[in-house]
């Protein structure tokens, strides 16, 4: 129990960014290094916590602890994950006025910010990079990046949810497709 703690609390303490921005900390400390998951399981969890409400780090830490050690294992990597943010913006919001005054802190979260979206590029690739090349995927990622990127150029307003449910039910229809397909044979 101590240990998932342990692991998720330094994951939450040392990444900055948000839930996307830990998803290569989190791969490399429960697949590459502790070894309690798979590649392909720590797939399915981002699958899974992207798809659930609420932020997806919480997910994964509640996932993988559920995974490891039930219940009690999933409380003990949530509050881990949880804890070092509720400290940090505790403290921060007892000296919020100076901190946010200050050039070096302004200057710091400049540096933090490229860091993230590097982070957050580095998990993506690493995720498409070990997705298996199926065409169905290879549509769908293809499909929303474009739209994506012209619904940006031309400043339409679309929710990422609904891509998110567009994509759900195409996987859906396209499972149930297949199933059938073999049932038939």
């Amino acid at each position: 129990m101590f240990e998932l703690f342990w692991t998720f609390f330094k994951i939450g303490l040392f990444t900055f960014g948000g839930g996307y921005a830990m998803i290569a900390t989190v791969r490399e400390a429960v697949v590459q290094t502790k070894k309690w998951l798979t590649e392909e399981e720590f797939l399915e969890i981002i699958a899974i916590a992207e798809s659930t409400p609420g932020p997806i780090a919480i997910n994964m830490a509640t996932y993988v602890g559920y995974k490891r050690r039930g219940v009690l294992g999933s409380a003990a990597a949530t509050f881990g994950v949880v804890l070092p943010s509720m400290i940090i913006i505790f403290t921060i919001s007892l000296f919020l006025d100076a901190f946010m005054k200050n050039r070096f802190v302004a200057y710091a979260f400049r540096g933090i910010q490229c860091a993230v979206a590097f982070l957050i590029t580095r998990a993506g690739w690493d995720m498409f990079r070990k997705t298996k090349r199926r065409p169905l995927p290879l549509v769908s990622f293809g499909t929303v990046l474009v739209l994506m990127i012209l619904f940006d150029l031309f400043a339409v307003q679309f929710s990422s949810v609904f891509f998110i449910l567009i994509g759900g039910i195409i996987g859906i229809v396209a499972y149930a497709l297949l199933n059938r397909e073999e049932v038939q044979q």
